[in-house]
């Protein structure tokens, strides 16, 4: 543990110094940031003064992020005056970092940013802004092992229409896409038309639960109260007999796979992500019940794990195939 802490001194104390080339105020920047990330800062807003003399107003943690990425060589150079930062050979607007997470990966996996659609580009496939979770789905290939050629996909938990337009480009035939969440939905329908595949998805603005009812759900920025639909709602205007069914729904796989099971095994392929750290409820039980019909494994690896910082006793993915 000193060791740890002296190893995190140091870094902490070369980034200090590095900062000094590209801000004027970088010692009372960098101390502000670091109040901030031990809770000793209420303001989320703060002045950082480049070397050009532009001011510019960043979150704390945002401008920790700048600095790293200067220091670590993903970002090239800061163009205060511009309001952007330059990695490989495009730049991306500083304000867009607010809006984008895991840019780091994202670079390395060779996104790029284009100012022209203000979006992520790579291989033809566009999104607004930069999420974990795209880099999940396109690079981890989390839903690599999903066989939906042609077939009708109930993506449940569909964020950002990050798996969503995976499953389009995989062959999907169409995609009911449910997402509860207000913004990453208003973002979902964005990516959807940025994609030109509005036609071929049908969004669902609601939780997923074996009964019908409101309930609150986390959301960025906050909780919010929205509606449930069920999956017999959705059998009702489309046919799920020999559909896939996606869930990563932060639990609610739990009570819709014990609860609604009667319209669970509909379905010829069922995929599922597992919170049994949120639910406290083993994964077994659901393994369980959906041995009924199905032959289910967990196919999540080690790459997995690493990026999400569970074991397999808390979360994992599953792969059902119905006999």
């Amino acid at each position: 543990m000193v060791l740890a802490n002296i190893r995190n001194a140091l870094v902490y104390l070369r980034l200090l110094m590095f900062s000094r080339h590209y801000f004027r105020n970088w010692f009372w920047a960098s101390l502000r940031c670091y109040l901030f990330k031990r809770g000793l800062l209420k303001s989320n807003t703060m002045i950082a003064m480049c070397k050009d003399g532009t001011k510019i107003i960043v979150h704390p943690n945002l401008y920790g992020f700048l600095v790293r990425g200067l220091f670590e060589g993903f970002f090239t150079d800061l163009r205060c005056r511009d309001g952007a930062v330059i990695a490989k050979n495009f730049a991306i607007p500083i304000e867009e970092l607010l809006f984008s997470n895991c840019v780091a990966e994202a670079l390395r996996f060779g996104w790029g940013y284009d100012s022209s659609c203000g979006c992520w580009l790579r291989d033809g496939v566009s999104f607004r802004h930069m999420k974990c979770a795209i880099i999940e789905v396109f690079d981890f290939g989390e839903y690599r092992y999903l066989d939906i050629k042609n077939k009708v996909v109930v993506d449940v938990g569909a964020t950002y229409g990050d798996s969503t337009i995976y499953f389009l480009l995989r062959g999907a035939k169409k995609v009911i896409a449910v997402e509860p969440c207000p913004e990453e939905f208003k973002e979902l329908l964005e990516n959807l038309k940025l994609n030109n595949a509005v036609d071929k998805v049908a969004p669902i603005n609601a939780a997923l639960a074996s009964r019908r009812s409101e309930i609150s759900v986390e959301c960025s920025p906050g909780k919010a109260f929205v509606d449930t639909v069920t999956l017999g709602d959705i059998a009702k205007v489309v046919n799920v007999e020999g559909a896939v069914l996606k869930m990563d729904c932060e639990g609610c796989e739990y009570d819709v796979i014990l609860n609604d099971y009667e319209h669970v095994r509909l379905f010829d392929e069922v995929y599922f992500e597992y919170h049994a750290f949120k639910t406290k409820i083993p994964v077994e039980m659901l393994l369980k019940k959906l041995s009924k019909d199905f032959e289910c494994k967990i196919v999540s690896d080690q790459e997995f794990y690493k990026w999400h910082g569970f074991s397999e006793r808390f979360l994992g993915l599953v792969k059902c195939i119905k006999r």
